[in-house]
């Protein structure tokens, strides 16, 4: 079984966390995970479910994107294309998966990235359209807020930012906000 990013190595047997048997790269590092290993692997580990919120998390993790990440990849069992599913964490990355054979690529350092977010368990919900959706909205708000602190300074970015949560809880907090827009459209 060849590497899905460099046809020219051989993939060699290892394992990841809780004995997961994979298929490694030696020279990119990258991991392939067999989707009935995966499975098979899934069932005996402790029931979550993951939520893009997870990926707002703040983690001391020392990852830096792969340069292969961006390369298209078959799937070395299949040789069907990988769907890519995109980890909106601090460092994007790209998670692939073989949508015939659910087989799972992870480059080097993703599996440990997405197994401290808590996500390594529940890789194929990442590829829905509703987590990649709630996935950029997380990922705007996050946005948002820099550009709010970055504009407005951390002071006053905290008052906003807790006025808002005051306003949202109050049953009447619309109209709190429609007195602030009026005061500023002048």
């Amino acid at each position: 079984m060849q590497c899905p990013k460099d046809k020219n190595i051989t993939l060699v047997d290892g394992t990841l966390s809780n004995k997961l048997s994979v298929k490694c790269c030696p020279e990119c590092q990258g991991n392939w995970i067999p989707g009935e290993e995966y499975q098979t692997w899934q069932i005996r580990q402790p029931q979550q479910h993951a939520k893009p919120e997870m990926l707002a998390q703040t983690l001391k993790v020392n990852f830096v994107q792969p340069p292969l990440d961006n390369k298209a990849a078959l799937c070395p069992e299949c040789q069907h294309y990988l769907s890519r599913a995109k980890v909106h964490y601090r460092t994007p990355f790209y998670v692939e998966r073989c949508t015939y054979c659910g087989g799972v690529w992870c480059d080097k350092g993703e599996w440990e990235v997405l197994e401290k977010l808590g996500l390594h368990t529940t890789i194929e919900q990442m590829f829905s359209p509703e987590w990649q959706m709630r996935a950029r909205e997380q990922e705007y708000a996050e946005k948002e807020r820099q550009a709010t602190i970055d504009k407005l300074g951390p002071e006053v970015a905290t008052m906003v930012f807790a006025l808002a949560e005051v306003l949202e809880q109050h049953p009447n907090g619309e109209f709190g906000v429609t007195y602030l827009m009026r005061r500023f459209d002048k």
